[in-house]
């Protein structure tokens, strides 16, 4: 956002909110943007052969290890199905890269 505010000539001071400036520039909100890599991700992930190492220690879970104090209360794959969920995109499109990569697009605002 620093650096979005240099572009529009605002500083902090200038009590400008973060959305009008985004708006302005025309930059897609960061939460967005965090989601379309992960799924982006997820659908590499899923073109893979099963037997390829990416997918073994990605897509399978070990249950008996225990998390620590201060872990994030959701895994990786709990957060991807949350996202396709929120999408509303169905995990069998990721096999098609041409389908896929429309579907996850974040567009400008």
């Amino acid at each position: 956002m620093r650096m979005l505010r240099w572009f529009c000539g605002h500083t902090r001071r200038d009590r400008v909110r973060n959305e009008v400036i985004r708006d302005r520039v025309g930059v897609a909100p960061i939460e967005e943007k965090l989601t379309q890599h992960r799924l982006r991700w997820f659908g590499h992930v899923q073109r893979r052969p099963p037997e390829a190492p990416v997918r073994n220690g990605v897509l399978e879970r070990v249950d008996n290890v225990k998390r620590g104090r201060d872990r994030p209360k959701l895994t990786w794959d709990e957060l991807v199905k949350r996202d396709l969920k929120d999408w509303n995109i169905s995990k069998e499109i990721a096999l098609d890269r041409s389908a896929w990569r429309p579907a996850i697009n974040v567009h400008k605002p």
